[in-house]
């Protein structure tokens, strides 16, 4: 039986070591000579298809609808090649229309059957829209083997989709016998289960494969739907962010990330995500917030245009919150700076800076006064401690989070796809930065006798971040708080400032201190000999062929997505409606194909009924980054290059035939 290699992501998740494969083990494969030959054929067949698309998103904070748009819509490629292809047989109205109905069918459908007055015109709108989706999943699947697309069907309607697909209705012998399969669809009432079946394969086959650059979780209410959307996806990786390392984190045991995420979902108004989303009880911390705190104006929730309250006293409730579990985040970050004086953080160890009975605090050797402070659970001489009910509750907590089973599932599925950074078809991609100094040298972290930068800082903080992950259960170890250290250490890759100043932003009026000062790394990605630099510290030869593809910064308005004449592409455009103020944007996507780079710029997002409604997709501008000369195909790929590896085994094992 032949090899099958139209999986992309098999073919570079599970890359098979083809010299391990004993001749014996080959033969059982390919019993006869024919067999290695036809498989050959096959291979280097495949070789000659075109580059299939990469689509790059990055910074999803829970946005799911904006997200689930831009999949459905491919970042606005489904509806560039609708223009393409039928702009000279349909109106404007017409293709917005047929591009809806790609990208929502039922709704779509549903839409139709109200407008269409009479049976005759709506059996006629069945007719001329299978025909042009025929039409157009045969464009799509134009790049593919036979094979892929057969697997990208719906099962229910392989065989009638292939009958229709790849026989021409106006050859004399097949014309009856296509429009007895057309009549057949609509008299059996199959029209609609069809049409959308037809839609869902057309949108999977415009994308080939998905990298998500970071940040799914954090700030939106639908992260879950997020993570439920890309297990479904057919092919995907991802690059883990600073928010995510706080959900793995606190899977991983890790009380202090657990906290932090707590504190960021009280703080944007998104605690159903931890109580509904994922049946986190959080009673017993609602209790203890209310005996413990009173009203607060500084730790009310911000709420976003459209966001409100689920009921009265909500409010109330979800600031004290907010203080509870800050101050219990404050004090553990004081133990685990304690303990770690490897991390370097004495700086960040704020309860212990301060004067409980002046009320200032110590910075920089400048003393500030402090506002709106709740510190009636701290110790004065002991800040760091927890009180007996704040440990139970930070306990309970974690164990309801770790027994969360809707939870685990995703960030196990966030674990095995993910990583600290990838290298894919000549491109670099990550979510944070490369820690630098102000002349381009890369910044080291000394733990123990070692230390770590560049790729060897990426590759440490993996190492440390499996490690801690694979063993949740064990209690304070280095690996587990290292997962805090990179939320906000100054030289983690995932974070890239020189501290995170959240504290300061809560009690000091004194908006100097709130400044959080960007690593050089920044500045320094502008320029294009630092981007060679760091394509060459990672294996890339650094030429024009390769480009670093980079999210975690919002590209505020004014700004520039494309830095370094092409060599690194910043795509955080601001799927977060918090940072669409600074933005002006509601995110940046990447399109990679067969002819190049397309950077797609996107409007915000409402919901998917003012989209059907106002007939307005949310692509705003396509820019072409770089436009190949010579148009990519599978042999130019990493896909390809481990083809030709197993085509070169198979030679030698048809040698052994002769």
């Amino acid at each position: 039986m032949a090899m099958n290699f139209d999986d992309n992501e098999e073919l570079v998740n599970k890359q098979v070591d083809m010299n391990a494969y004993s001749h014996n083990l080959l033969k059982e494969k390919y019993p006869t000579k024919q067999d290695v030959i036809t498989e050959i054929m096959n291979l280097e067949a495949i070789l000659h298809l075109p580059k299939g698309t990469e689509h790059f998103v990055s910074d999803l904070h829970g946005e799911y609808t904006a997200f689930d748009h831009v999949l459905r819509n491919g970042s606005g490629s489904i509806k560039q090649k609708i223009q393409d292809y039928f702009s000279d047989r349909m109106t404007e109205q017409t293709m917005q229309d047929f591009a809806l109905l790609i990208y929502y069918p039922e709704d779509e459908l549903a839409l139709v059957k109200k407008k269409l007055r009479t049976e005759n015109e709506l059996q006629q709108w069945y007719l001329d829209n299978i025909s042009h989706l025929l039409e157009f999943l045969e464009l799509s699947g134009s790049k593919y083997t036979r094979s892929k697309v057969r697997k990208a069907l719906n099962p229910n309607f392989v065989y009638i989709t292939e009958e229709l697909l790849y026989n021409d209705p106006q050859e004399f012998n097949k014309r009856s016998y296509i429009n007895q399969l057309l009549k057949n669809i609509l008299k059996l009432d199959q029209a609609d289960k069809f049409i959308i079946a037809t839609c869902y394969t057309i949108q999977r086959l415009v994308v080939d494969h998905l990298h998500v650059l970071g940040d799914v979780y954090d700030r939106g209410e639908e992260p879950d739907k997020i993570m439920d959307r890309l297990m479904n996806y057919h092919s995907v990786d991802m690059q883990w962010g600073n928010h995510d390392l706080l959900w793995l984190g606190a899977m991983a045991g890790s009380k202090l990330c657990m906290l932090n995420l707590l504190r960021i979902c009280a703080r944007y108004n998104n605690l159903n995500i931890i109580e509904d989303a994922y049946g986190i009880n959080l009673r017993h911390l609602s209790r203890f917030a209310e005996e413990q705190y009173e009203d607060n104006p500084q730790f009310r929730p911000k709420l976003t245009n459209g966001d409100g309250y689920r009921f009265n006293g909500e409010k109330l409730q979800i600031t004290q919150i907010h203080q509870a579990v800050a101050m219990m985040q404050f004090k553990l970050e004081g133990q685990v700076i304690a303990r770690r004086p490897e991390l370097e953080m004495d700086d960040r160890d704020l309860l212990n800076k301060i004067d409980y009975k002046k009320n200032v605090i110590s910075l920089n050797g400048k003393e500030y006064p402090l506002q709106n402070t709740c510190f009636n659970t701290v110790d004065p001489k002991n800040p760091s401690e927890l009180t007996d009910e704040e440990n139970a509750i930070v306990d309970e907590l974690l164990i309801s989070i770790q027994h969360s089973t809707k939870l685990k599932r995703h960030l196990d599925f966030m674990m095995n796809k993910g990583s600290m950074y990838r290298t894919y078809n000549g491109n670099l991609l990550f979510h944070g930065c490369i820690p630098a100094d102000e002349e381009g040298n890369f910044c080291s972290l000394k733990i123990g006798s070692k230390e770590y930068s560049g790729k060897k800082l990426f590759d440490f903080s993996e190492k440390m971040i499996r490690k801690a992950y694979s063993k949740p259960n064990v209690k304070d170890d280095f690996a587990t708080d290292f997962m805090w250290y990179l939320w906000q250490g100054a030289l983690s890759p995932l974070f890239g400032k020189k501290s995170m100043t959240t504290f300061e932003r809560y009690f000091i009026a004194d908006k100097a201190c709130h400044e959080e000062v960007k690593n050089p790394y920044y500045k320094l990605r502008e320029n294009k000999d630092f981007c060679i630099k760091i394509l060459q510290e990672f294996g890339f030869a650094g030429d024009d062929t390769n480009h670093i593809i980079n999210g975690h910064t919002p590209v505020k308005r004014g700004h520039n997505a494309i830095c370094a004449e092409g060599y690194m592409l910043v795509i955080d455009g601001g799927y977060s409606k918090a940072y669409q103020p600074t933005t002006g944007i509601a995110g940046y996507t990447l399109l990679y194909n067969s002819y190049g780079l397309q950077l797609v710029s996107h409007q915000p997002f409402t919901s998917k009924q003012d989209a059907i409604r106002s007939g307005k997709d949310i692509v705003s501008t396509v820019r072409v980054v770089k436009h190949e000369l010579q148009r990519k195909s599978v042999a130019d790929t990493d896909i390809g290059e481990n083809i030709k590896e197993k085509i070169r085994v198979l030679y030698n094992l048809l040698r052994n035939y002769d």
